[in-house]
């Protein structure tokens, strides 16, 4: 390719899409940088999404079969739960993983630049921790989304989190509003359960896990009901109200208000971009609400600019953003990858 470029290729972003087209297309010959602008490499993934989720529902299952031992004949005294060791015991998960990350870059000899990533022209990009400009053939975004507010309630990380902040917490509140009944919603709903807290749901929509298929969506919901995990669907929050330990939250169901007071609230209501800062605008990559357009072979509006993962909308799980950034780097190479 062009000698007159810094790289063949610049990864922007770290995450389950990023590192995989970086790995890709240094196995394919091109001298390829990933520009990252958090310390941890492996994205929101798996740093303090599905990887950590995972680890704390492996917790909560075992705590639940522990809770049943009379079932099987055991019994026991003084049962104590020690829920900071299980957020412990999910951070150390995630540092090996990030680890093998890190080592799988430098065995594939790839360049790796903390810092973040603007677009000056299509081919260049300057990085924000040090002024350097790098210039690359060819540029994936891959940088992932984060979660999204509501208008009606002020995320403050005291009494209101994001799953990014409940993911760390080492204690559990005694009670929980858990807004939004998405996948991450019915996980955190899962896990705060396991360990004793009061837990309620609400749900915009008819069901639970209103993307799935309506039979699981039933049947996670009949789960829920026999362990007494609360939950309303058709229900929106309206307002809510701070009592410096306590929230009250408000919900309309249809033509009934009601009043939850709660030791905090989760808002889980799905994510957004992280298309904000990378300079889109000036050099001609369309986006819609935010997420980065792109063709089936994951082409940007821009010619030379690709984007994979969640960045983009289309299927927000970190595998499918893996198989695009396979794909992505395939193309740009002249092979001719399978159709996603």
């Amino acid at each position: 390719m062009a000698s007159r470029y810094d790289y063949d290729v610049a990864v922007i972003g770290a995450g389950p899409g990023g590192y995989v087209a970086a790995i890709r297309a240094s196995q394919l010959g091109l001298r390829t940088v990933i520009i990252e602008r958090e310390e941890q490499l492996g994205g929101v993934c798996l740093n303090w999404g599905c990887i950590p989720s995972k680890a704390l529902l492996r917790n909560a299952e075992v705590v639940s079969l522990i809770k049943r031992a009379a079932d099987f004949g055991i019994s026991f005294d003084n049962l104590t739960l020690d829920y900071s060791k299980a957020v412990a015991r999910s951070r150390t998960v995630v540092a090996r993983l990030t680890r093998g990350v890190s080592g799988l870059l430098r065995k594939n000899a790839i360049e790796r630049i903390h810092g973040e990533a603007r677009f000056i022209d299509p081919h260049s990009l300057k990085i924000s921790v040090t002024g350097e400009i790098i210039r690359a053939n060819n540029v994936i975004i891959a940088t992932g989304a984060k979660p999204r507010s509501i208008p009606s309630i002020d995320i403050d990380h005291c009494l209101v989190d994001t799953s990014r902040q409940a993911i760390d917490r080492k204690e559990t509140p005694s009670s929980v509003v858990i807004v939004g009944g998405g996948a991450i919603g019915v996980e955190f709903a899962s896990i705060f359960h396991a360990y004793g807290v009061d837990v309620t749901i609400v749900e915009l929509l008819p069901n639970l896990l209103p993307s799935e298929d309506k039979e699981i969506s039933l049947q996670l919901e009949r789960s829920f009901s026999r362990q007494g995990i609360n939950f309303m669907t058709n229900a929106m929050v309206m307002g809510m109200t701070d009592n410096g330990h306590t929230a009250v939250v408000q919900v309309r169901s249809g033509d009934s208000d009601k009043e939850i007071e709660c030791q905090r609230v989760l808002v889980a209501v799905g994510v957004e971009a992280n298309s904000e800062s990378l300079g889109l605008e000036e050099v001609g990559i369309a986006t819609e609400k935010g997420f980065i357009r792109i063709d089936e072979n994951m082409e940007t509006t821009v010619s030379g600019v690709y984007a994979i993962g969640d960045v983009t909308g289309k299927l927000l799980l970190a595998h499918a953003a893996t198989a695009q950034g396979v794909h992505a780097v395939e193309f740009i190479c002249g092979k001719a990858p399978l159709p996603l």
